[in-house]
C-alpha cells in the first residue's frame, strides 16, 4: 500500500477487523502487515516445526577397546563403528590403559590407527587420537560424498 503513517494504517487494520503487524521492525520506514495476528502466529509455528522435524541430530557414539584387543574383536567393534556411520552418528573410539598398560602408551596408539584403516572408505577423522587421562581417544565421522 506504500509508505503511510501509524494512524492511517491502524485505521486500515481497524476497518478490515484485522491486526497491524511489523513484519520488519528494523528496516527504514518499518514493514508492516494487515493480517490476522492468531492466523500469523499458528503458521510460524507450524514452519518452525516442520523445520525441526527436518533437522537430524547427530549423535556421538563410543567404541571402548583395551590395548590388548585381538584381530577378531577388533574386527566386530569395526563393523559396529561402519553400523552408526552408516546411520550419520559420529563415533569417538577410545583405548582405555588400566594399571601398567600405562607404560606402554606409545606402542599402542597403532590400534587406533589400524582401526581407521578399516573404516577409512567411510570415515574421516574429526578429532585425531589424543591422551585423555587414562584414555586416548579420536572422534571419526562419516564421510562427505562429493556430487
Amino acid at each position: 500500500m506504500g509508505i503511510m503513517s501509524t494512524r492511517e494504517a491502524l485505521k486500515l487494520a481497524e476497518e478490515a477487523e484485522l491486526d497491524l503487524v511489523k513484519i520488519a521492525p528494523k528496516a527504514k520506514p518499518p514493514v508492516c502487515k494487515i493480517i490476522d495476528y492468531g492466523k500469523y502466529r499458528y503458521e510460524q509455528a507450524r514452519k518452525e516445526k516442520e523445520a525441526r522435524k527436518k533437522q537430524k541430530t547427530v549423535e556421538l557414539k563410543e567404541i571402548r577397546m583395551s590395548p590388548n584387543i585381538e584381530e577378531n574383536d577388533l574386527n566386530t567393534k569395526v563393523n559396529a563403528a561402519r553400523k552408526f556411520l552408516a546411520k550419520g552418528d559420529k563415533v569417538k573410539v577410545t583405548l582405555r590403559f588400566r594399571g601398567r598398560e600405562m607404560a606402554h602408551v606409545q606402542q599402542t596408539k597403532h590400534i587406533l590407527d589400524d582401526f581407521f584403516e578399516k573404516v577409512e572408505d567411510v570415515a574421516v577423522i574429526e578429532k585425531p587420537a589424543k591422551m585423555e587421562g587414562r584414555n586416548m581417544s579420536m572422534v571419526i565421522g562419516q564421510k562427505k560424498d562429493k556430487k
